[in-house]
């Protein structure tokens, strides 16, 4: 939707017909924060957990738990100062570590982590080493932090903590306030990263862009994933405002990879990459999506770069808002490399297509259970929710599916459960141990609201709404394509994870 059929410049290329579905696509419906592992609708769950587990040495696991403790103690990361003077501060004192290797920098509201695991595979299958910071994490902290395609260890956190702590306390003791939990750990990973050192930096923002944590690199190329309603207390209320504060990762002469957005977030991000000299790739118009189907284990692609078609690309995730994301990650690494500026020719096809199948993105789509089968993912807006009922659609021919959802009381929770009421057979609500957790009765009143009393169950403990849903799902034999989706909170999904076994 950034632009209208009438722009184009072949009008008998072939791409008009992804431009015209790209532009009629509503965008706030395609995109979820972070996508989908492995969904297989024929086999047992993935037989590897990329989540690390606690130490299995107890005196590195008392170490990590203490670092953790003293990071808990910070400014948590829904509480914010916007301003990077901190960061900037730390930086200073710790040489500038930031600026030791190049960098992509993701911002949008759904799709950041998906989109940056899946650049950060294209990256090591060209050879490169690879420093990748996300956030939230699923399970352990550690997973924020990744080398090579792999969490950081749990020795390698507590050295780095450790080596910068120091120099956190010089800053906290020269500033108004002390350095939050999201600044120390943004801290923490580019020290680590221009420690190993790695060749190139993938990194998400925490919050927004402008006042990021992370926003002390100066990145050549900017990923700007679908933009929706989150966070609107502090961002602003509508895409367009959201985007004024996003567009703040824009940076003089960078690269713009624009996935489709409202066309009011649109005009914000093209005015800010004029301001700043910057080059723009829009999805559906200089890339794109030419065919997707669904595949056992995942789907198969044919995806438009900016440097030429990749066809019979395998991506082991499920539902369209994750083929979208893999054409924004394509299309980044392409312009990380120079294509579509300096030269026009595609990237080796091949290694493509293994990074691509090689992707994995644990707590989003992802199955853990079995007889029956139990999905956990993510989704924590409205947005979100839609593309994952979607992908479960489109997924699974579950006869009944049963929803357990524990969400955030600042998120739009009503929004949230009217995405998820046509799929839901019925709904239990509980609470996850965040402070941040709903209230499980308020919960429940809004939820029935959406679904109506007979609908929805209440169960104030995780462990017993998941085994409440597993009973749901068992009860009747004609119900045996019967399923569980826990969702609503990343903490939620994580805290599930380790409830069924994973981790």
């Amino acid at each position: 939707m950034t632009e209208q059929p009438d722009h184009r410049t072949r009008p008998d290329d072939p791409f008009d017909d992804i431009v015209e579905a790209e532009t009629q696509r509503d965008p706030d419906l395609a995109v979820i924060e972070a996508g989908s592992r492995t969904l297989r609708t024929h086999g047992g769950a993935p037989q590897t957990d990329p989540v690390p587990a606690r130490p299995a040495d107890p005196e590195v696991d008392k170490a990590l738990r203490a670092v953790e403790a003293e990071l808990a103690g910070r400014w948590g990361e829904t509480k914010l100062e916007p301003s990077v003077a901190r960061i900037a501060a730390l930086m200073d004192v710790l040489g500038e570590p930031q600026r030791a290797y190049p960098s992509i920098h993701i911002t949008g509201t759904n799709g950041k982590t998906s989109t940056a695991r899946m650049i950060e595979a294209l990256l090591a299958a060209f050879d490169l080493r690879t420093g990748r910071y996300t956030s939230p994490h699923v399970q352990s902290i550690t997973e924020r932090i990744s080398l090579d395609g792999a969490p950081i260890t749990a020795e390698r956190f507590i050295e780095t903590y450790e080596d910068i702590k120091p120099y956190v306390e010089m800053v906290d003791a020269q500033q108004e306030y002390r350095l939050s939990f999201f600044e120390v750990l943004t801290g923490m990973a580019y020290a680590a990263f221009a420690d190993t050192p790695v060749d190139v930096a993938v990194v998400e923002v925490g919050m927004g862009g402008s006042w990021d944590a992370t926003n002390v690199i100066d990145a050549s190329v900017a990923v700007v994933t679908p933009i929706s309603l989150d966070h609107t207390d502090r961002l602003g209320s509508t895409p367009a405002e959201i985007a004024v504060e996003k567009s703040g990762i824009i940076k003089q002469d960078a690269t713009v990879i624009l996935a489709q957005q409202p066309v009011d977030a649109a005009q914000v991000m093209l005015k800010k990459a004029v301001e700043a000299d910057a080059t723009v790739a829009r999805e559906g118009m200089e890339f794109g999506i030419v065919a997707r189907e669904v595949a056992v284990g995942g789907q198969l692609l044919t995806l438009r770069g900016l440097g030429g078609e990749y066809e019979e690309v395998f991506l082991p995730l499920y539902g369209a808002h994750q083929a979208h994301n893999a054409a924004v990650a394509l299309a980044a690494v392409e312009a990380f490399f120079g294509i579509g500026s300096e030269h026009a020719r595609p990237l080796d096809v091949d290694t493509v297509r293994k990074a691509f199948a090689s992707v994995v993105s644990p707590g989003r789509l992802e199955v853990v259970r079995r007889s029956p089968t139990v999905v956990l993912d993510a989704a924590h807006n409205p947005a979100g929710a839609q593309a994952t009922a979607e992908g479960l659609t489109e997924a699974f021919g579950f006869s009944r599916l049963i929803g357990v959802v524990a969400a955030s009381a600042d998120k739009d929770v009503k929004g949230l459960l009217e995405a998820f009421e046509p799929v839901f057979a019925e709904v239990v609500v509980t609470a996850n141990s965040s402070h941040r957790s709903m209230d499980v009765d308020e919960l429940a009143a809004v939820a029935v609201e959406v679904f109506g009393d007979e609908r929805v169950v209440v169960e104030p403990r995780l462990d017993d709404a998941l085994e409440a849903a597993i009973t749901l799902a068992e009860e009747e034999d004609e119900y045996a394509g019967a399923g569980v989706l826990v969702t609503g909170s990343v903490i939620t999904v994580g805290e599930a994870r380790l409830l069924l076994g994973r981790g």
